[in-house]
């Protein structure tokens, strides 16, 4: 009897491999342990930069009177203001609210297409899928646009010194490199460039995945295997990418 209950169907041990850990198939278990890995890689970027940062004197008088300061780390809501096509009014956070809000549902449609692909509605699956693509090229859009805010800056430059042939030099700077920052120490810019960046690697390649998804669904490849796995696999990936942007959302702009 306890022999019998440790063989899989097919006669073979589940010490052996007879049966599949959890229910969960070859494909989804593999996805678990990247996605793992992959946590651990963006954690340890998080905790970098709240060390990093907690080594910067913060600024602690009013928020109105804040002005840009190599020696304070920036305020968020300062440094992310703007919204597009909205020059020179002052919307603290709102444009990545909207970025956080389009993400989000991205992933809400992704939950879609996998149940209509539970029930193996072809049309639903490609509805589902063709929204989650437009969410996320809307997101890289949106993230393409504050790049390019943060890099040409505001319209005041804040004082910084230059170490230039030898010696100190006081010039105004406008906007952030690799190099040098007008919102603060040069490490905000750095980890936000390469934070963000890598993030935004991770939803470039969950649009491509997901265009492959939608493609393979409208040709009938997924109905013709009798199963859509593969819409639930790189939904896994899509909702580990949503997630992850909500730890980068809290520890950019709201901490």
């Amino acid at each position: 009897m306890a022999h019998s209950t440790a063989t899989a169907a097919h006669g073979q041990s589940v010490w052996d491999g007879g049966t599949s850990p959890m229910g969960a198939s070859y494909g989804k278990l593999m996805m678990w342990f990247f996605l793992l890995s992959d946590a651990f890689t963006f954690s340890g970027l998080l905790i970098t930069y709240g060390l990093v940062r907690s080594s910067h004197p913060a600024f602690e008088g009013l928020v109105e009177s804040f002005t840009f300061s190599t020696e304070y780390w920036p305020i968020p809501e300062k440094v992310f203001e703007a919204v597009p096509f909205l020059h020179g009014y002052s919307l603290p956070l709102v444009f990545v609210g909207i970025m956080t809000f389009i993400l989000i549902m991205s992933s809400v449609t992704m939950v879609l297409a996998v149940e209509a692909g539970h029930r193996m509605d072809r049309q639903a699956v490609e509805k589902w899928m063709l929204w989650t693509l437009v969410g996320g090229i809307a997101f890289l859009g949106c993230q393409a646009w504050e790049w390019t805010h943060f890099i040409v800056g505001t319209d005041s430059p804040t004082l910084v010194k230059d170490f230039v042939n030898g010696q100190w030099i006081t010039k105004e700077v406008t906007g952030a490199s690799l190099t040098i920052n007008q919102y603060g120490p040069q490490p905000f810019a750095d980890f936000f460039f390469f934070i963000t960046g890598f993030h935004g690697f991770h939803v470039f390649s969950g649009v491509m995945f997901n265009f492959l998804i939608y493609y393979n669904t409208v040709t009938g490849v997924y109905e013709r295997r009798g199963h859509y796995e593969m819409v639930e696999k790189v939904g896994l990936y899509w909702h580990f990418v949503d997630l992850v942007w909500v730890f980068v959302f809290t520890f950019f702009y709201l901490v």
